[in-house]
């Protein structure tokens, strides 16, 4: 604690002593006799190199000031010196910057790379030219009052205004819209909050902040700082249309649409069709195709309304009834928008490149799709995990396929389920298939390879620290479920075979791998098919909303209550100086030894926890709390 405490110490003084340098060189016009103007670089250079050294174990105690320093501001890039006006912003900005830190950019990182930032420019304002808010400034503020279009808040982004400040409020103004910059930069990438405000124990993503400097030297350098500040969000599909499909919310929500009628209970009937004058203002509300001069209430009508119901909390009949047509004409539809927000925030957690080709899993939905260069090749039913072991979160490469897997129970269902089994009937589990073994005191429960394997034929492998995977089942019968999350954790593929197929061949152009050749491996000895010759991402995602493929906003029940805690953490999770806590370490997690596949055991147990990227010290506590994890399961099925 008190090398921390010292070294923090330090590291404030040589920023303080580098920030000094150009302050005493705008205090005059001409520079000192024998100094000389264009050394100022390497001065500030071996300064840099200074204050960083004394951060570092084992460095001096404090950083040497330069003999001589150069009075004049000089040029920035070669161009004219710096105005009258912006010389006296300019000194107020290494005033600021030096004299106390953390009181403008919480995040240490952040006020390292500003610090540098300016002094590359020698201190000369960004967002001013000659004392007056330039195009720049402009082009930003704009963007940032726009916010709401990406699901952020604008009022989390405190704006300045420029307009007849002295120069030493201008600079602060300055330093301000550089903190608000940064701000939405952070936020429109990687979220407002740690993931762990929404579920510590179940989330593994990388939830990168963009590195400062890149930031302030983007905008810097860009024609048009807008666009660069929005090449910060997700780039990829699915946050692309969630952005469009907020807008047309919010577009349609905006008043001028004609409310629904009340009428008779609308049912969808293949024997007795239902016709209404309602039908064609119905389909334009929910976005479905159709003639206006059709009345007939038909089957993708019918979905439709479903789909509405399911996404507002009501019974998902298909029927227009009172209560439909009710929340229909609800003024703003708070609900959809919301939903579409907080999806798009969970987006903002994942890698910002999603792969060439790549496994997206949509467990609200129970599906996943197979995509290569933006191109869906195959999709298929799935079961997830129930709420009671919901399936995580997660972004891994796909390392290989085991054909004939064996499988080894997880620690948690031999204690609470075989083991009593047992006790009350001793050759219950022979009879399953089941066998018991010890070692060092511990049992132990296999089930050799075979179709009646909880695990089918084949098993998909993507290392990471909840040990789940995706896998065949002989249960078949559960892909004819509409809700289908009935397993411990893992995710199990509805034809595996070709889900095998359609990997195979992307990790191995060259190869000719069909459904009926994995097939053809089955037996009693576990076989792998390497993948990892050409990556394949899987991204275990949680869409409750999202657009299909006719560009149609689909909604899914909030299964696993991601959505309520994603909202809660985004109103009440807020950045506080005064109380941000310290980073915590957490411990490796090491799976049980007889719980993990034999094939990676070893592999697995010495991976670290994935935690993510995102800097600890930005939030607060939150008001929000919720339960505490529970311990790191082993490998489910």
């Amino acid at each position: 604690m008190h090398r921390f405490c010292c070294g923090h110490i330090l590291a404030t003084a040589a920023v303080a002593l580098l920030l000094a340098v150009p302050v005493c060189a705008l205090a005059e016009e001409t520079a000192p006799v024998g100094s000389n103007a264009a050394d100022a670089p390497a001065v500030l250079s071996a300064e840099v190199r200074t204050a960083t050294a004394a951060t570092e174990p084992g460095a001096p105690s404090a950083p040497s000031i330069p003999a001589s320093v150069p009075d004049a501001a000089p040029a920035l890039n070669g161009a004219a010196p710096l105005d009258a006006a912006d010389r006296a912003i300019a000194q107020r900005i290494g005033e600021l910057l030096a004299a106390n830190p953390n009181r403008i950019f919480v995040i240490e990182n952040e006020h390292a790379a500003v610090a540098a930032f300016y002094q590359n420019r020698s201190l000369a304002p960004l967002w001013l030219e000659k004392g007056l808010e330039n195009a720049r400034a402009r082009a930003v503020i704009a963007r940032l009052k726009d916010a709401d279009a990406d699901g952020l808040d604008p009022g989390d982004y405190k704006l300045p205004s420029f307009a007849g400040l002295a120069p030493d409020a201008l600079a602060e103004a300055e330093l301000a819209l550089t903190q608000a910059v940064l701000t939405y930069a952070r936020h429109v990438q990687a979220g407002r909050f740690p993931y762990r405000l929404v579920r510590e124990d179940n989330i593994g993503l990388p939830q990168a902040a963009p590195d400062p400097a890149q930031v302030m030297a983007r905008v810097a350098e860009a024609s048009d700082p807008a666009t660069a500040l929005d090449e910060f969000s997700p780039q990829h599909e699915p946050y692309r249309k969630l952005k469009a499909a907020l807008a047309e919310l919010r577009g349609r929500t905006a008043g001028g649409r004609r409310e629904i009628g009340t009428g008779p209970v609308l049912t969808y009937s293949r024997k007795h069709p239902m016709e209404d004058a309602r039908v064609p203002s119905l389909r334009e509300r929910l976005g479905v195709a159709g003639e206006v001069s059709d009345l007939h209430y038909d089957p993708r009508l019918a979905n439709a309304v479903k789909g509405f119901q399911r996404a507002n909390g009501l019974p998902a009949s298909g029927s227009l009834d009172a209560r439909t047509v009710s929340k229909l004409n609800h003024p703003t539809h708070d609900r959809r928008i919301e939903t579409v927000i907080a999806n798009m925030e969970r987006w903002r957690w994942y890698r910002r490149d999603l792969g060439d080709a790549h496994v997206e899993v949509n467990q609200p939905d129970f599906t996943l799709k197979v995509l290569h260069e933006g191109r869906q090749v195959w999709a298929s039913r799935i079961v997830i995990g129930k709420p009671s072991l919901p399936t995580p979160l997660l972004s891994e490469k796909m390392n290989s396929i085991t054909i004939n897997p064996t499988w080894h129970v997880p620690p948690s269902i031999v204690h609470n389920e075989y083991l009593p089994a047992q006790a009350r009937d001793p050759g219950v589990l022979s009879r399953m298939g089941l066998h018991l073994s010890y070692k060092d005191g511990e049992a132990q429960i296999t089930m050799p390879p075979g179709g009646q394997n909880p695990l089918g034929h084949i098993r998909f492998n993507f290392f990471n620290r909840f040990m789940v995977y995706q896998h065949d089942t002989p249960d078949q019968y559960m892909f004819g479920h509409e809700v289908r999350a009935e397993s411990h954790g893992c995710m199990r593929v509805q034809d595996a075979p070709k889900y095998a197929e359609v990997l195979s061949r992307l990790a191995h152009a060259d190869e000719q791998w069909t459904a009926e050749k994995v097939r053809s491996m089955y037996g009693s000895a576990e076989r792998e098919i390497d993948l990892q010759a050409s990556p394949v991402w899987i991204h275990l995602t949680y869409q409750t909303a999202f657009v299909d493929d006719a560009g149609r906003l689909q909604t899914r029940r909030d299964l696993y209550n991601l959505d309520s805690r994603t909202l809660a953490a985004i109103r009440s999770a807020r950045v506080s100086p005064e109380s941000a806590p310290e980073p915590k370490h957490e411990p490796e997690m090491a799976a049980p030894t007889p719980a993990a596949p034999a094939h990676h055991r070893r592999r697995t147990v010495h991976r670290a926890p994935q935690v993510a990227a995102y800097p600890p010290a930005v939030f607060s506590r939150s008001a929000v709390h919720y339960p505490r994890p529970r311990a790191p399961r082993g490998v489910y099925y």
